[in-house]
């Protein structure tokens, strides 16, 4: 058999290289359909051994409808796409173990080195944000204590915490997307920047075992920022 013309060859290599792409995205797709109806568990599969407890199946941010701090509507989807590290808080004050959560977030934060800018912080209640207290501790590395004149939380946050978005949501839709808190609340989740929850730490585990998870997680994902 005669061997393909040299216009054939090149129109079937332009084929491929077009087609290739398609084939991806959609293979993630379909990949991604899998992960979050909780009939595959991607990270157990390929081997991964993770410190914090994966949500199974994930649960989707994206379309919820949340208010900040001037009380104005917006949805996940209108935050930044980037990997959040999310606290929440019930009722109308940021108590001690809150208070600590928030601090303890902005150090990892902090220690993710490179890969600071690829994540973000949330703070979410459900309450007003301006209507929220904290347990404001006597000490902090900061200083920032004698700066504050009362215990407002959006002022503990303006001082102590820049960069975290405070939003909050009704009782109903907190419970809906966080029941993990009705049998613990000493725990903070991650949201991938698709709007996922996809991880809950609980307190007690080591700074060490949170920063391998979260490092991993970046350096393994292929998110724009």
């Amino acid at each position: 058999m005669a061997p393909p013309k040299p216009e054939g060859q090149s129109r079937l290599i332009l084929l491929l290289i077009a087609g290739t792409p398609v084939v991806i995205v959609l293979a993630a797709s379909w990949l991604w359909v899998f992960v979050a109806e909780g009939k595959l568990d991607l990270i157990g599969t390929v081997g991964t051994s993770n410190n914090g407890t994966l949500i199974t199946p994930p649960r989707n941010l994206a379309g919820v409808v949340l208010a900040d701090d001037m009380g104005a509507q917006r949805r996940w989807s209108d935050l930044d796409r980037r990997w959040m590290m999310v606290v929440v808080s019930k009722g109308e004050r940021c108590d001690r173990q809150c208070e600590r959560r928030l601090y303890v977030t902005r150090q990892l934060h902090i220690a993710l080195g490179k890969g600071f800018n690829r994540v973000k912080r949330v703070f979410i209640s459900d309450h007003a944000i301006g209507d929220l207290t904290v347990a404001v501790p006597r000490e902090d590395q900061l200083g920032w204590s004698a700066l504050l004149t009362g215990d407002r939380l959006i002022d503990y946050l303006t001082v102590s915490h820049q960069g975290l978005v405070p939003l909050s949501v009704s009782p109903e839709v907190l419970d809906a997307q966080f029941p993990e808190l009705a049998t613990s609340t000493t725990q903070w989740f991650l949201v991938d920047p698709a709007g996922w929850i996809m991880m809950r730490f609980d307190d007690t585990l080591s700074y060490k075992a949170v920063i391998k998870d979260l490092t991993f997680l970046l350096k393994h994902s292929g998110d724009a920022t």
